[in-house]
């Protein structure tokens, strides 16, 4: 968790499908790049900016993320989002983040990281998995 500090940035991008439309989740809903898809590309930039860093055995796990959508993005557009380590206590780590499609910003908000050891979190995940009959 050294290598971990504020500054540390990622980034993601993808080009706006149908499927990453609000309609796509309800027909009466907008054809355009969804909130879902906005912070599912946002979670993306965050495990960029972190997961370089983490010693082998260690990833990191999405625990609070508040967004703000803040314009519309047609299908065909190019969204991109960047995640910056805002604060590191222990093993949470604090992001802020950005989006913008190839014309202005479309989303900002803050999200939280929890570092956890990925042998012992599949472990239990499966054991999960398992009591629901999965």
């Amino acid at each position: 968790m050294e290598n971990i500090h504020p500054g540390l940035e990622g980034e993601s991008s993808q080009i706006v499908t149908v499927e990453l439309t609000a309609a796509s989740h309800d027909k009466d809903l907008v054809a355009a790049y969804g909130t879902p898809a906005l912070v599912g590309l946002m979670e993306t930039a965050a495990h960029y900016a972190v997961q370089p860093h983490l010693p082998k055995g260690q990833t990191s796990v999405g625990i609070e993320i508040q967004v703000k959508h803040l314009a519309a993005t047609p299908v065909g557009g190019n969204v991109r989002a960047r995640a910056v380590i805002t604060a590191v206590e222990g093993s949470t780590i604090q992001l802020a983040l950005e989006a913008w499609d190839d014309v202005e910003k479309i989303g900002e908000g803050t999200h939280t990281r929890f570092v956890v050891d990925q042998e012992r979190f599949y472990k239990r995940f499966e054991q999960k998995r398992a009591k629901m009959n999965l």
